[in-house]
């Protein structure tokens, strides 16, 4: 798998998400099996370059190759100047956003609001290659299956971007108006793949390792991307590499080394964001990771009270040294993200159920 002349360790990625993927969100998934990282977006807006928020989005310090960076916008001529912007910064691929359904991305026809555009599309990616291209870094895009149901046009807009020098295309099986509701679809992302010479990615629901092979063979694509299931389960791009590889299931994580990751993630969180920024935005890391464990939602509403990290750490540490003491490995989860077998008997509580889906 490569993209451009960058080869890759495998065809397991990362998704790029607002507030999620940061850098060391981005360093503990490859650490667990993924291949590819991209960044949250950043803005082709000039005037926010220097704000918090897009320098530490910008921060690539110590970050393994290779280094992606997402931007967004509507003008050609700043789009291209952003990727001269984060190119400078240490990018090595330039990733454009043209997937995001966000309404305040959307309402100022950036994100997926760019596939109601084709020739504004096209001026766009144009725009991009011809400032990365000169320094050697290649550019891929992200998009949707189109603006809604009856405007599909994946296809068109892939075929044209291929053209102008894309390299790497990622689908995520859904218009831009079903947002993150429904099923994905990857009959479009098979089309697209059929259309296409460049490698093509297939995104959305991916949240297993039977329905990361499922997506693979009904969208024929090169590699796949998996977003919001790596969300305190960063090991799920482990956990599908071994199943795509062998046909079998790892057990799940033991206590012990989830502890120890998340530990760590919170201590690069901090360090990026700082105490005060950290100790709020680590919370919905925290709450992920726990959200099926037991104990787990009493615990977040009391951790979510803390307002020092050193003390919101030991409140994690403490937890997960009380959950090792009953159980050895996770739960078991499921491909919805939940336990499995949900039918408990009428006599055990939620926590009691967890506790025997203990391995």
């Amino acid at each position: 798998m490569q993209i451009g002349p960058i080869p890759l360790p495998n065809r397991l990625f990362v998704a790029p998400m607002a507030g999620v993927t940061d850098r060391p969100f981005r360093q503990l998934c490859k650490r667990l099996g993924a291949g590819y990282a991209v960044s949250e977006m950043v803005t082709s807006r000039r005037e926010l370059w220097n704000s918090l928020k897009t320098s530490r989005r910008a921060n690539h310090e110590g970050e393994s190759a290779p280094i992606a960076v997402q931007i967004a916008g509507t003008e050609p001529h700043e789009m291209a100047d952003a990727a001269r912007y984060n190119i400078d910064r240490g990018a090595q691929i330039i990733d454009i956003n043209m997937g995001c359904p966000a309404k305040k991305v959307c309402n100022k026809w950036a994100g997926s609001a760019l596939m109601q555009d084709e020739a504004l599309a096209l001026s766009i990616v144009e725009a991009v290659v011809a400032a990365s291209a000169p320094q050697g870094v290649p550019v891929t895009l992200k998009m949707r299956t189109g603006w809604c149901q009856q405007h599909k046009n994946a296809v068109a807009i892939a075929r044209a971007a291929e053209a102008a020098g894309v390299q790497m295309l990622t689908i995520h099986g859904r218009t831009r108006e079903q947002g993150y509701k429904g099923a994905a679809e990857y009959d479009t992302v098979a089309a697209v793949k059929a259309a296409v010479r460049v490698p093509v990615v297939v995104n959305g629901d991916i949240d297993s390792p039977e329905k990361a092979q499922a997506a693979l063979a009904a969208s024929g694509a090169d590699a796949l991307m998996v977003g919001r299931a790596a969300q305190g389960r960063p090991w799920i791009f482990r956990e599908i590499g071994h199943f795509l590889a062998t046909g079998e299931h790892l057990p799940p994580p033991r206590v012990d080394d989830v502890r120890a990751l998340l530990l760590e993630h919170l201590l690069e969180h901090y360090a990026l964001y700082g105490d005060h920024t950290g100790v709020r935005s680590a919370r919905k890391h925290i709450g992920w990771y726990v959200r099926a464990l037991p104990g787990g939602e009493d615990f977040r509403q009391r951790m979510n009270q803390i307002e020092d990290t050193q003390a919101q750490w030991q409140a994690v540490r403490d937890y997960f040294d009380e959950l090792g003491t009953r159980c050895e490995r996770l739960p078991v989860w499921t491909g919805a993200g939940g336990l499995e077998e949900e039918n408990p008997s009428d006599t055990q509580t939620n926590d009691d159920r967890k506790m025997e889906l203990c391995a």
